[in-house]
């Protein structure tokens, strides 16, 4: 009688019953064991980003106290030194008919430009205060090293130069600099990897005009593997996205930034989507040698 009708079970096939069930358990085990690791680096990254919350709070609010602070001295030093404007005035005219008049006001001028001097160097405190490390504000001159971690990123950059380089007050190099690196980073953000983008500075006797031009809208439908010069190309960009280009100004945090960097250098800002294209920033500074120191650097070094 076979065994399945009754007979006894035969060795080999308990065996691989058994084998069977073995390879099962162990697969099993290997799965919760792979899982529970899983779980436990979930919640280790998850507490890890929590506790970077807590500790981006308790900077936020640290830094936000220090600019309140440092907002009420400006305030009050802005307030001294219109004093200090009113009294000056008051004694040139003083003088004229008394010089003893003016020479009292002087003193008096004096005592409120110490304390004005003492509410900024109170402020500076504050900036400076649980800084390690202030290192050198990035410039024009340090456009290369930027260059070359966005060409590690992903984007394709070309650089032209044309007019004579003169050097600038740190403060306007420091507004070109940011300006550059916030239009670099966006083009890498909106266009990916693999997008053009041309950077031009352009000297003029005065001033200099700065264009970053890139292609993010061809390089996106290229990865998509669509033709990125067909506009209305099944999931690229269509006719509709043009409209809104041409009637829509560009606007966010990064564009009001860079817009306030240039007009606080007398500088006009324009930012516009380029249908089919990319996106183009340009920024004008016409009339920015006013506020440079009087030399010249004729290298190409950016």
């Amino acid at each position: 009688m076979d065994w399945w009708q009754g007979g006894a079970i035969p060795v080999e096939f308990a065996l691989g019953v058994a084998l069977v069930l073995l390879v099962v358990s162990i697969v099993l085990l290997t799965l919760w064991l792979l899982s529970a690791r899983a779980r436990r680096r979930e919640a280790s990254k998850r507490s890890e980003v929590e506790r970077g919350l807590l500790d981006l709070d308790s900077m936020l609010a640290e830094q936000t106290a220090r600019l309140r602070m440092v907002r009420e001295l400006h305030e009050v030093a802005v307030s001294s030194v219109v004093g200090i404007v009113k009294q000056a005035d008051g004694a040139r005219y003083a003088g004229e008919g008394d010089p003893a008049a003016a020479v009292r006001s002087a003193a008096s001028i004096a005592d409120a430009a110490r304390a004005a001097l003492d509410d900024l160097r109170r402020v500076a405190a504050i900036v400076k205060h649980g800084e390690a490390d202030v290192s050198p504000q990035p410039g024009i001159k340090t456009a290369r090293e930027l260059f070359r971690v966005m060409r590690e990123a992903g984007l394709e950059i070309r650089f032209e130069e044309t007019g004579e380089r003169f050097e600038l007050k740190s403060g306007a190099e420091l507004a070109i600099y940011r300006i550059l690196q916030e239009a670099l980073s966006n083009a890498l953000k909106y266009g990916g990897e693999g997008t053009s983008v041309t950077v031009a500075f352009r000297w003029s006797s005065q001033g200099i005009r700065v264009t970053i031009d890139d292609d993010g809208i061809r390089a996106a439908a290229r990865r998509a593997g669509l033709d990125p010069h067909a506009a209305t190309a099944q999931g690229g960009y269509t006719a509709e996205d043009d409209a809104a280009a041409l009637t829509t100004t560009p606007s966010g945090p990064g564009i009001t930034e860079m817009r306030e960097r240039a007009e606080l250098f007398g500088g006009v800002f324009h930012a516009e989507t380029v249908p089919g294209v990319g996106f183009s920033v340009a920024v004008s500074f016409p009339a920015l040698r006013h506020i440079a120191t009087i030399a010249t650097d004729g290298g190409r070094q950016a």
